[in-house]
């Protein structure tokens, strides 16, 4: 069977829960962001220089990571939702003040405590999108 894309209350959801995790990561709201990924060994996030592998991993890097010079600004920003629980969101971003331009994909998986992160990717691009 296959799933319905973009059910408009499942894409709204969706929404909205993907504009709370951009607020949490500009405003650097570490308990934010780790609610907003799935408390697993098998979540992943590969950043534009390191490859985090289990919760864990990903925990320690927020808490290590500088909280200066996190704002960006999004475009090109594309959330699908397949069925009533799983979406990808992808995006490409600039950096406040910076050139070039840096791109984020998302898995999101719907739990019983809700929507969360099971794999993220974040790289950059060396010429600004066009």
């Amino acid at each position: 069977m296959k799933p319905e894309v973009n059910i408009p209350e499942v894409l709204a959801q969706m929404q909205a829960v993907f504009a709370r995790y951009e607020d949490a990561l500009v405003n650097n709201r570490i308990e934010v962001l780790d609610e907003l990924f799935w408390p697993s060994m098998h979540t992943v996030r590969y950043g534009a220089g390191e490859n985090l592998i289990g919760i864990d991993a990903i925990r320690a890097f927020r808490v290590a990571r500088p909280a200066t010079g996190l704002a960006r600004r999004l475009f090109n920003t594309v959330i699908t939702t397949y069925g009533h629980d799983f979406a990808t969101a992808m995006t490409e971003f600039q950096r406040e003040g910076g050139s070039g331009t840096g791109r984020q994909s998302q898995t999101w998986v719907r739990f019983p405590e809700g929507w969360r992160v099971v794999a993220a990717h974040i790289s950059n691009i060396n010429a600004p999108s066009s």
